[in-house]
């Protein structure tokens, strides 16, 4: 007797074989049987010629301060992820000394666009070290499978302090970091992350810790995982991060790099290429890079309350530092400062994700019934009506509106025949959904069904069994996750079921319901029928089932093969 039988689906097995019809038996959280004539189970479903695939990998989300206060990681599961990967990009909350708390708080608002009341009243800190982060959350039970990255950022931190934002380590501190990793991975870490971005600005406008790292201490971390024979490093570059560089660490660890953020940005339309044509030489020369890629346009709605994509910029500082709201307007309406901004916005926009595209920038609401009619029309056609510069008519609006003006923006991912050629390179990895941050911002966690929408059966610029292998075998196989990723007996019942001429994802909604009553954006799954993780169902086509703590179907996964 099966515990599961999904008959007559068209099975995707997520290694890119052609999809054939067939049922799938499981039993104790494994597939045992795919074929017909499976027998008896105690739950049977049609799924009447859906779809079945693996459950989808999402390799790049920030659910490590969310998880400890939601266990079930919404709203992943109910688009169809089943394995979650968080503390990329080096933002984690473990190890942290007690004494820290206030500071790792700080920064993630800022650099991930949580609300500081949602992480002051969410989290729970019942660890120190990272084998202890592991633990208890293990302990509280999770939703979807989990695996961690220990993060360069929280890492300086807990060696560092404060000084991890102002300077280089010491030959002492580098060591301590190293032994630190060393731990971590013994204790089931998946690999390390970190970040050289411009755009990633801590509490007070300082640049995150793990921008201040130097060659030595990158080359000291890169050792120290590879000498545990396994695991994955993640690296968000800057606009002064050579490919080269990144191999050179991928040649010291002889791991997997992950190698992000890899959009198409119309300001630099050549670069994304230039950096994927890099990556491909040094993965012919052996060395196992890949890109990070997204299938989403890369928008977000915000206001001059919260405005994460101008806090990148050096001039932006001042406004940053301002002690209080009568201190920030008087910055905001401060010429020279405008001035510094303009100048910066136009000769030097780096890696910004914000870099002078005015006219992708709308009004999405605003704070007044008065200005109405500017709703849906871009600041850089506005701005021109009315004979401004577009930084001061931006500004100038939302003073008018006493900065509730709610703006929308398309920064960068939009332009179709671009993203196509990326998203047909098949080594390029499919992600960068953000899960679990800038909150208030954007949801792209269901990038994964956007994915199988839009790009297979809108624009067919993938094939339906492709993009499932994207999104879940080759995730699995480049993070050495060896009993997940594929329609196997034996492999975990890890299982999406859906319809492919419906899935979506829907409109986004905006809700209250983070600790603090603080806001985030969501969107609802389209076309989803069932979503299993190790053979127990998180959602079906009314969305999320609920579950009660003691049956909470994820792992905390501990092991990567090499």
């Amino acid at each position: 007797m099966h515990d599961l039988v999904i008959r007559n689906a068209l099975i995707l097995d997520g290694l890119g074989g052609v999809p054939y019809h067939a049922s799938l038996a499981v039993k104790a959280g494994k597939i045992v049987e795919i074929g017909e004539d499976l027998g008896e189970a105690a739950e049977t479903i049609d799924a009447n010629g859906l779809a079945l695939m693996p459950g989808i990998i999402d390799s790049h989300t920030h659910y490590d301060a969310q998880v400890t206060w939601d266990a079930l990681c919404d709203p992943s599961p109910p688009h169809g992820v089943t394995t979650v990967v968080m503390g990329n990009c080096g933002f984690t909350i473990a190890p942290c000394k007690p004494e820290d708390r206030k500071l790792m708080m700080g920064h993630l608002t800022r650099v991930e666009g949580m609300a500081i009341e949602a992480l002051e009243e969410g989290i729970k800190w019942d660890f120190r070290t990272f084998p202890e982060y592991l633990s208890m959350i293990e302990q509280q039970g999770v939703g979807p499978n989990v695996a961690v990255y220990i993060g360069h950022s929280a890492l300086r931190t807990y060696v560092m302090g404060p000084d991890a934002t102002t300077r280089v380590a010491n030959d002492d501190e580098i060591e301590t970091m190293r032994g630190l990793v060393a731990e971590a991975m013994d204790a089931g870490a998946l690999g390390f992350s970190s970040s050289t971005h411009e755009q990633h600005v801590g509490w007070g406008g300082v640049p995150m810790p793990s921008r201040l790292a130097d060659d030595r201490e990158f080359r000291a971390i890169a050792a120290t995982v590879g000498a545990a024979g396994k695991g994955t490093l993640m690296l968000v570059k800057g606009s002064k991060t050579s490919i080269e560089w990144i191999e050179d660490l991928a040649l010291e660890s002889k791991r997997p790099v992950l190698v992000s953020a890899m959009r198409h940005h119309p300001a630099s339309p050549n670069k994304v290429f230039e950096d994927l044509a890099a990556l491909r030489n040094a993965r012919e020369r052996g060395r196992r890079l890949y890109g990070q890629c997204s299938c989403m346009p890369m928008a977000m709605d915000f206001s001059l309350e919260n405005p994460y994509p101008f806090e990148a910029y050096d001039a932006w500082k001042s406004a940053i530092e301002a002690d209080g709201r009568d201190a920030y307007i008087a910055v905001l309406k401060d010429p020279e400062w405008r001035a510094a901004m303009k100048d910066e916005i136009v000769n030097n926009p780096g890696m910004r994700i914000f870099r002078g595209n005015w006219d992708t920038l709308t009004v999405g609401e605003a704070g007044t019934d008065a200005n109405r009619a500017l709703e849906e029309r871009s600041v850089g056609e506005l701005a021109r009506q009315a004979g401004k510069h577009p930084f001061d008519y931006f500004l100038d609006l939302a003073l008018e509106e006493d900065l509730k003006t709610l703006f929308v923006t398309e920064f960068s991912n939009f332009d179709v025949p671009a993203v196509t050629r990326i998203l047909q390179d098949p080594d390029n990895q499919i992600s960068l959904g953000d899960a679990g941050a800038h909150l208030s911002f954007l949801c792209e966690a269901g990038f994964g069904l956007h994915l199988l929408g839009r790009w297979v059966r809108e624009l067919e610029a993938l094939s339906l069994a492709e993009a499932a292998r994207r999104l879940t075998g080759q995730q699995a196989n480049l993070f050495g996750i060896r009993d997940r990723g594929t329609l196997e007996p034996g492999k975990a019942a890890d299982l999406l079921l859906f319809d492919p001429s419906t899935v979506g994802i829907g409109p986004k909604r905006r809700l209250f319901d983070l600790p603090g009553g603080a806001t985030r954006l969501r969107t609802d799954a389209q076309g989803v029928h069932g979503v299993w993780v190790n053979g127990r169902r998180l959602a079906d086509e009314n969305g999320p089932i609920s579950v009660e703590k003691s049956g909470l179907p994820g792992k905390v996964l501990r092991e990567f093969a090499a």
